[in-house]
């Protein structure tokens, strides 16, 4: 698993928009902290909770550089109409094969719901440098970080 001071693992996606754009970590490194916030799936009460909350504090993060992503193994069809339906501004990454989830150490499975291979919920924090200067990974798949603690360690990055 990743840890608090190792460099962050690069990776390919689909950001969930209508145009399916391409997306790669290695074109936001170097511009500022950048927020990685891995979610078990869209349209589920814990995860319009988070990234909500991700949104009424967008504007601290874009004030210090940071750039905010919300990573699952949702489709782009689906993160897009999450998105839209809850007025998110900031991009959501579809990470169908899970290359990023398994690259940071988060795969699991939730039998008794039928979900394989989706990501738990964890938040990294990525200085311009590529190095991974916050860590916090849920316990429970239902809890969510301590905003405060995020934001702290974005001024921080």
């Amino acid at each position: 698993m990743v840890s608090t001071g190792d460099t962050a693992p690069t990776f390919t996606a689909t950001v969930g928009t209508a145009e399916h754009e391409p997306f790669d970590l290695a074109d936001h490194l170097g511009d500022g902290p950048v927020v990685l916030a891995f979610f078990p799936g869209a349209f589920t009460p814990p995860c319009r909770n988070e990234m909500l909350a991700l949104q009424e504090h967008l504007d601290g993060f874009r004030d210090v550089g940071a750039t905010v992503f919300g990573l699952s193994a949702d489709s782009p069809f689906s993160q897009g109409a999450f998105r839209e339906e809850h007025g998110l501004e900031f991009d959501l990454v579809s990470d169908m094969a899970g290359d990023a989830i398994r690259a940071y150490g988060l795969e699991m499975d939730i039998p008794d719901l039928g979900l394989y291979g989706i990501a738990n919920r964890a938040v990294f924090v990525v200085d311009a440098d590529g190095t991974v200067t916050y860590r916090w990974v849920a316990d429970d798949p239902t809890n969510e970080p301590d905003y405060d603690a995020l934001i702290d360690a974005v001024e921080s990055a």
